[in-house]
C-alpha cells in the first residue's frame, strides 16, 4: 500500500481536503514537508471502514527530522486525498508510531 501511495504522490496524483489545508496552515506544515514524510514514511494505522472511505495514517520525518502524521485515502481513486496532517504529540504517541492507551 505505501509503495502505491508514494507512487501517486511522486506523480502529483493527490489533493488536499479543506481540513488538511486548514491544518497545514495552522500548524505551519509545508507541501514539501508532507511529501518528505510520505516518501520516507510508513503506514502505522489502517482505517478500512473510515466513514469517508478507506484511509490510513502514515508516519514519516521531514529532511529536518520533524515528525509528521499524514492521514490519506487509499490509492484506489485517480487522486489520493490528504485528509489531515499534524505533528504527533509525544504525550499521545510512543515513538510517534503507537498510540498511548
Amino acid at each position: 500500500m505505501i509503495k502505491k501511495i508514494r507512487k501517486a504522490f511522486r506523480e502529483n496524483r493527490y489533493e488536499y481536503s479543506l481540513h488538511a489545508v486548514d491544518q497545514s496552515i495552522l500548524r505551519y506544515i509545508t507541501r514539501k514537508e508532507i511529501l518528505e514524510a510520505i516518501e520516507n514514511g510508513e503506514m502505522i494505522e489502517d482505517y478500512p471502514e473510515d466513514k469517508f472511505g478507506p484511509s490510513c495514517l502514515i508516519y514519516g520525518k521531514t529532511s529536518l527530522e520533524r515528525p509528521l502524521h499524514v492521514q490519506c485515502s487509499y490509492p484506489t481513486r485517480p487522486k489520493i486525498k490528504i485528509i489531515t496532517v499534524y505533528e504527533p504529540d509525544v504525550e499521545e504517541w510512543i515513538d510517534f508510531k503507537k498510540r498511548r492507551r
